[in-house]
């Protein structure tokens, strides 16, 4: 397959949590393959400064301040995104923050907060997408491959890629995990579940399962606590090092491209070697 195949040159991306860490990174890196990319977050200041990184590279970048949790918002930046282009063909929905506490000791506030921030701004990333991605669905072709025998199918004109972001948590667990690990957990399961939905109008959805980034979410522990996993990981992981955001979005580059057209309902797990689940 031609390196083209990673070209996205035309096309329309919306990405969650775009104002910092690994959505700041595939924004940027979605956008340097050519699509016009819709960074989404709350945090306004960050999200004008990744529009500034993609536009100084020579990229287009609109910005939607919004709170992933707010379905209505989702639905009406989706669709602001949509008319700007009359398409959508990428979305990654990767905003996601951080909760740690002990099973004996977590509230009902904290499960609640995770999931819905975790899963529930996930689910209506992907409702908004495949919803716009099926109303704007291009004609068929009128193509066809041959089968082994020997006749023809039509070949499915592909209509988008929905990305959403998982955790190496939900292989691995750990202690202080249960709100973050689960609503996790439910993605993979969201995931798989939409791509057996919307893969007859060949619609793709697949997870990136990260392990320990090197993020501002991650960054939030005190020095001391921070050097400490991250040497847990290094000595974890076969390649000896924790990932860095870019890692992640060039995950995500691919499940967005065409280089993953025959790819649907996976869990990309770019970890370092930490986890190798079957």
């Amino acid at each position: 397959m031609p390196l083209t195949a990673y070209d996205l040159t035309g096309r329309t991306a919306f990405v969650t949590g775009a104002a910092s860490g690994i959505g700041r990174a595939s924004a940027v890196l979605l956008a340097e393959a050519g699509a016009t990319v819709h960074c989404a977050d709350r945090d306004e200041q960050g999200l004008h400064e990744t529009a500034t990184l993609i536009k100084t590279a020579g990229g287009t970048a609109h910005i939607h301040p919004l709170d992933v949790a707010d379905r209505t918002q989702v639905d009406q930046a989706v669709a602001t995104a949509t008319a700007a282009t009359g398409r959508l063909d990428v979305m990654a929905a990767i905003a996601g923050i951080m909760h740690s506490s002990p099973v004996l000791e977590t509230r009902n506030e904290d499960l609640d907060r995770v999931l819905n921030i975790n899963f529930k701004g996930v689910l209506y990333a992907c409702q908004a997408a495949a919803r716009t991605m099926i109303a704007t669905k291009p004609k068929a072709s009128g193509t066809s491959s041959a089968t082994g025998t020997g006749t023809s199918t039509p070949t499915p004109t592909p209509t988008g890629s929905i990305i959403t972001m998982a955790s190496g948590a939900v292989d691995t667990g750990g202690p202080g995990l249960l709100c973050y690990g689960a609503a996790k957990a439910a993605v993979v399961q969201l995931t798989k579940t939409l791509a057996t939905e919307v893969g007859p109008h060949g619609i793709r959805v697949n997870a990136v399962a990260p392990g320990w980034i090197r993020t501002p979410m991650t960054d939030r522990h005190d020095t001391e606590a921070q050097v400490h996993t991250e040497g847990i990981m290094v000595r974890m992981s076969p390649l000896g090092r924790v990932g860095e955001p870019e890692d992640i979005a060039h995950a995500v580059l691919h499940l967005a491209s065409d280089a993953s057209a025959f790819t649907t309902g996976q869990i990309l797990r770019p970890n370092g070697g930490v986890a190798m689940p079957w």
